[in-house]
């Protein structure tokens, strides 16, 4: 049996084959991508219409009412949260994943007096390492960089705060997140859990591994559209005790009262800050419903075989790419990463035959697999492209090598 025969077969049995209707997708394209910025939903425009023309055109102020645009932010954490094994008032979406990272390391920093170190991993996404670097030229956390598998060795009694990108923005690796949380626990630290490329891809139990907080991003997996809000979980029982320091107007217990001063709201609200975005919440809940519908489980399991059908048949193909991401499907996220020297070109020339993938410096070419939407066939017409595009060094040409501002 060819590859194409077999991607054919296992389309015509997945039970998630009616999902790729509710996207819009260009023709010719393969969108290989998800895990930087998921596709558009077919309702969203809709939905974006509606707020746009009839609850801001037309109820204009009175919408924060009548439209419940006051409790947007509440409603769409509350459909998040069973994504990443949360209770719904233990899940907001607001700000950016910065944001909501600054806040919650330091709200650890004043939940653990005495202790200043933040504990990461060298490598971790770069805007998490500058988030701790900002408080650390404040003079308010000491950074510390340790490999994750020299983690536990790394904490002690300085360590507030450990953390961690539960899967790995360019190699895949899915991290225990049980085990570490654990680990921290027993040091007398607490958790922070950046689940950027796990929401929406992976499984996530953030009660079951007794998670104090976590964040997230909304445009990835979830399919909010580009700078999507993001989203940020804290356990119910750090919550009545939450020190945050963006004290801003929509986290005060009762903002309409104006008063001069601060009393934070109850329960994870109080991670609000400023104005809610009401047209980026209104597409990521489009995105939030969408998959929430079709269910982790299904989408887990298809993640899991489509990467499966790639890494076989890539290795079949090219033995000159070198796997970046776990073998183990269960060890990794929903994408693979390999090296090579001219990641980038390679990249371009698959973009340029509509096989979009993406690049991460220095050497990493990365392939997301988005099950709501991806097709075995498209990935088998991938690994073709891909080489094709190897093989006859059809990579090796100045316009492939001109580095975008956006890779």
């Amino acid at each position: 049996m060819t590859d194409l025969v077999r991607a054919r077969e296992l389309d015509a049995a997945d039970p998630l084959r009616h999902a790729r209707d509710l996207f819009d997708l260009p023709e010719g394209v393969v969108y290989l991508d998800g895990n930087s910025l998921g596709a558009l939903p077919k309702a969203t425009p809709g939905r974006m219409e509606q707020v746009v023309r009839q609850e801001w055109g037309e109820g204009l102020i009175r919408s924060w009412n009548t439209a419940d645009w006051f409790t947007l932010s509440q409603r769409v954490g509350a459909k998040l949260a069973p994504l990443i094994g949360a209770a719904q008032d233990e899940v907001i979406a607001c700000d950016t994943t910065s944001v909501n990272i600054f806040k919650l390391i330091s709200a650890a920093l004043a939940a653990r007096p005495g202790r200043k170190v933040i504990l990461s991993e060298p490598g971790n996404f770069p805007t998490d390492i500058y988030m701790i670097a900002g408080l650390e030229a404040q003079g308010l956390a000491r950074r510390r960089l340790a490999d994750v598998d020299a983690i536990m060795a790394a904490l002690d009694d300085d360590v507030a705060l450990l953390m961690l990108t539960h899967v790995h923005y360019k190699t895949g690796r899915m991290l225990d997140m049980q085990r570490l949380t654990k680990a921290a626990h027993d040091a007398g630290a607490l958790v922070l859990w950046d689940l950027s490329h796990s929401t929406g891809g992976v499984p996530v139990d953030l009660g079951g591994c007794n998670a104090d907080f976590a964040v997230g991003c909304g445009y990835k997996y979830l399919n909010g559209g580009p700078g999507a809000p993001a989203f940020a979980y804290v356990a119910q029982r750090h919550q009545a005790g939450l020190q945050q320091p963006l004290t801003g107007w929509f986290g005060h217990r009762a903002p309409f009262e104006f008063s001069d001063d601060y009393d934070p709201a109850p329960g994870v609200d109080r991670l609000l800050a400023g104005t809610p975005a009401i047209l980026g919440l209104a597409a990521l809940e489009v995105g939030v419903d969408l998959i929430a519908e079709l269910g982790m489980g299904a989408l887990v399991a298809k993640s899991r075989a489509l990467s499966e059908f790639a890494s076989g048949a890539i290795a079949e193909r090219l033995s000159d790419l070198e796997l970046a991401s776990p073998h183990n499907p269960v060890q990794r996220g929903s994408q693979l990463s390999y090296r090579h020297e001219h990641a980038y070109p390679i990249c371009q020339a698959l973009i340029a035959r509509g096989i979009i993938g993406d690049f991460r410096a220095p050497d990493i070419l990365r392939f997301g697999f988005a099950p709501a939407y991806l097709r075995y066939e498209d990935v088998y017409n991938a690994v073709e492209a891909l080489a094709e595009i190897v093989t006859t060094g059809a990579w090796n040409t100045p316009e492939f090598r001109k580095r975008a501002a956006v890779t």
